[in-house]
């Protein structure tokens, strides 16, 4: 096979020809399941809740994987953006409902964005820097001279604040954008405004692949970027990687876990809709566990204490699946009934990411007083302001037992 394989996420495709070595090069990324299929082609499904697209390669061959997410584009950008810090990227970026695949969305806001915030001037700021100099400037490292130079005065060890461009917020965004443009399917407009920002960002290094995301503080001064600089974060941690297990295999895009995306979304706009009430929202809670020797931990998704409590009151678990029916998926059940159990808890609370329709179902569950576990199911492909009125109900539930 030559070009790019194009999925659906969770839809099988069949009759894909692939070499063997492009088989296993999928296998291998855990972001497909390949299954063979008679007459030598192969069925490929993105079953793994993953969306984007990467090129996958190796020594002896290389493949373009493109997955689209089953949820349509702008609904993905909503919950993606939420799930930020309550950032409206579906409202900064305009004309994301003309893109059918998530990247070249996601690199259309993002060149938008940078375009806005640009405008008004590249952000400026101080960076501690330390040389060696012939001249002496800010201050002189006296333990490092003693060290390096064994008495003598030049050159000196210098410790000085420059006021230059490259400055943390502008290496992220100048590195994203050098990344995206890396990316297929860009339409030509993107890419002449990614081009632009490398212009605008001139004299701004870019960052180094195997170290870390430089840290950023929101202010004052750095407000316009902000958007653009959570986007930015985003592409540079969903993207290159080497398979651990398989040295010299490599992948290289952008690609985005759904269950991740999906549980921050709710688990954000939970915190939210609680707020104005008091207390607090606890997110992957890890203080209990399931056993006296603290053996088996417990990690709920988000657990609720009232105002004035210093004790759980509610406790969600989130899930980027289907409710199976009526009958509600019996391991998902098992797992709040442990929750609730421990946290000395009457009821919990299970969300999903779809079901049939919205209404909460209640399964009351034996054991002790019995617990009661409330599914909800929530409808994604909708506008966002009913989408957080669906949270909003849930909410209500978590801070009123019923």
């Amino acid at each position: 096979m030559t070009g790019v394989l194009r999925l659906t996420e969770h839809r099988p495709q069949r009759g894909v020809p692939l070499t063997t070595a492009q088989a296993a090069l999928l296998t291998v990324s855990k972001l497909v399941t390949v299954t063979p299929e008679p007459g030598g082609d192969w069925c490929v499904t993105a079953d793994r809740e993953m969306v984007g697209s990467t090129r996958l390669s190796s020594a002896q061959t290389s493949i373009d994987l493109v997955i689209t997410p089953k949820l349509p584009v702008r609904r993905l950008f909503f919950l993606l953006g939420h799930a930020q810090k309550g950032v409206e990227w579906h409202r900064h970026a305009t004309n994301v409902e003309e893109h059918q695949e998530l990247v070249p969305a996601i690199a259309h806001a993002f060149a938008r964005m940078c375009e806005s915030a640009l405008n008004q001037g590249v952000l400026q700021g101080y960076r501690t820097v330390e040389e060696s100099s012939t001249v002496l400037r800010g201050r002189l490292r006296t333990a490092d001279q003693i060290r390096h130079r064994f008495g003598r005065p030049l050159p000196a060890e210098i410790r000085y604040d420059d006021h230059t461009v490259d400055i943390p917020e502008n290496r992220l965004l100048l590195t994203a954008a050098r990344k995206l443009l890396r990316e297929r399917d860009l339409a030509p407009a993107t890419r002449a405004l990614l081009r632009r920002i490398l212009v605008r960002l001139d004299g701004v290094s870019s960052l180094d692949p195997r170290q870390g995301l430089p840290t950023w503080s929101p202010s004052r001064l750095n407000a316009r970027l902000q958007s653009p600089l959570r986007l930015a974060e985003i592409v540079l941690r969903s993207g290159s990687y080497e398979f651990e297990e398989s040295p010299g295999l490599r992948a290289d895009g952008l690609v985005l876990r759904m269950w991740q995306v999906f549980e921050d979304f709710v688990t954000r706009a939970l915190t939210e809709a609680l707020r104005s009430t008091g207390g607090r929202c606890l997110l992957q809670d890890r203080r209990f566990h399931l056993d006296h020797a603290e053996t088996a931990q417990l990690r709920p998704d988000l657990v609720y204490e009232p105002p004035g409590a210093h004790s759980p009151g509610g406790v969600v678990d989130v899930k980027y699946k289907q409710v199976k029916g009526a009958g509600g998926n019996t391991g998902d059940l098992y797992q709040l009934l442990a929750y609730c159990t421990r946290l000395n808890l009457p009821e919990g609370h299970l969300v999903y990411a779809a079901g049939p329709g919205t209404a909460t179902t209640r399964h009351h569950l034996h054991g002790g007083p019995g617990v009661t576990v409330h599914q909800h199911a929530l409808n994604l492909d909708t506008e966002p302001d009913v989408l957080l009125t669906q949270v909003d109900t849930i909410a209500t539930e978590l801070r009123t037992p019923v």
